[in-house]
């Protein structure tokens, strides 16, 4: 429970309230760690404390649904956001973009406690087999796979994606799945960049010179089709506009923490090469049988990959330390999932040895110990 900023402690809770219709129990499983909720720690941007924290959740149902398309037993991926009925972009299924709904993990208690009551619509069936690990990642791959789905993929498309953390190795997975021939992934980071080219993707070094230059530079100065800006920066969005090809279209995935300042000559680049910007929020759960979450679950393990994401997976109980150490980038990390259940608890072995950026990050822990040796 989140009582303040960096004052998080591990606490009994009362067992949760019903929310929305036909509200059933889960026992949480897993539940990944989004930058939103670090920051909700580590400077309080939210609606306010007390909060539980959580909203990239997995779990089994402990009971059937009303409607009898769950059972008891079922494993689930939770859908965080509870739309209001009477909102009008509720009647469209496009229940992230009301003015009016309610949220786990910000506008109420998330998924970091052992059971929530959540509506069954918001819940989706994992395939057999899928673990609760992976299972946290459907909300991460359902908002990269909402944004990446704006685009018309043309014929031998190319993209580019700034940011190579799990959103945007996500992005570039669903542009690859949807068609896209050569898809670029420039990040910083060395050892993001290595998971991304682990995954078979081209990557651009963007601490040697800017991401729109190299892209310029990969695709001999015409640009690529689709830019997806996905690390959040002022910087880099100008990056997507200046990497797009005539007529190119420029994905806003990543919610700015700096400003971007339209200079004329940026402004003139949008207008000359007729180029496209959208954005993007959340993902969809509506209409049943072909939505954004139903398409990601349908994909794990097939054509999306999500194993080598998986940084670090945590106990519950060691929540504060943590989130202090993702607050303070003590350590590097890529995902980090905290495993709730017994059984989430129990496949964590597996997660980590099947990962990259859990190799990559244990190696990062010894490097300061070698050092010393030497």
């Amino acid at each position: 429970m989140l009582r303040g900023v960096r004052d998080l402690v591990v606490a009994d809770v009362p067992l949760p309230e019903p929310v929305g219709d036909d509200s059933i129990l889960v026992r949480i499983g897993a539940v990944g760690v989004c930058g939103s909720d670090v920051l909700r720690y580590g400077v309080g941007k939210g609606y306010g404390f007390p909060l539980v924290l959580g909203h990239e959740m997995s779990g089994t149902v402990e009971e059937p649904s009303a409607d009898g398309l769950l059972s008891a037993g079922d494993r689930v991926a939770i859908f965080p956001c509870v739309p209001d009925p009477a909102d009008p972009m509720t009647e469209i299924g496009e229940y992230t973009l009301a003015t009016h709904y309610d949220y786990f993990g910000s506008r109420r208690d998330g998924g970091l406690e052992e059971y929530l009551r959540v509506p069954s619509r918001n819940l989706i069936r994992l395939p057999e087999g899928t673990s609760l690990i992976a299972g946290a990642l459907v909300e991460p791959a359902g908002v990269a796979l909402h944004a990446v789905r704006k685009a018309d993929v043309g014929p031998n498309a190319s993209a580019l994606v700034i940011g190579a953390g799990p959103i945007g190795l996500l992005a570039a997975q669903w542009l690859r799945i949807l068609g896209v021939v050569r898809v670029l992934v420039a990040d910083v980071d060395e050892r993001k960049r290595r998971v991304a080219e682990h995954l078979g993707f081209e990557v651009l070094d963007a601490a040697a010179a800017p991401s729109d230059q190299l892209a310029l530079a990969a695709t001999q100065g015409r640009g690529v089709d689709i830019a997806v800006e996905a690390s959040g920066l002022g910087l880099t969005l100008l990056q997507a506009v200046g990497s797009a090809a005539h007529r190119g279209l420029v994905i806003l995935l990543g919610d700015l923490s700096t400003d971007a300042e339209l200079k004329k000559e940026t402004v003139s680049r949008i207008l000359r090469r007729e180029l496209t910007l959208r954005g993007t929020w959340n993902a969809t759960i509506a209409p049943r049988g072909a939505n954004d979450w139903e398409m990601v679950v349908a994909s794990l393990g097939r054509t999306l990959a999500v194993d080598d994401l998986v940084s670090h997976v945590e106990a519950l109980d060691d929540a504060p330390a943590v989130f202090a150490r993702l607050a303070d980038r003590a350590a590097w990390s890529n995902k980090t999932v905290f495993a709730v259940s017994t059984e989430a608890l129990e496949e964590r072995e597996a997660a980590l040895e099947g990962s990259l950026s859990a190799r990559l990050a244990a190696s990062d822990a010894l490097e300061p110990a070698q050092a010393g040796v030497r």
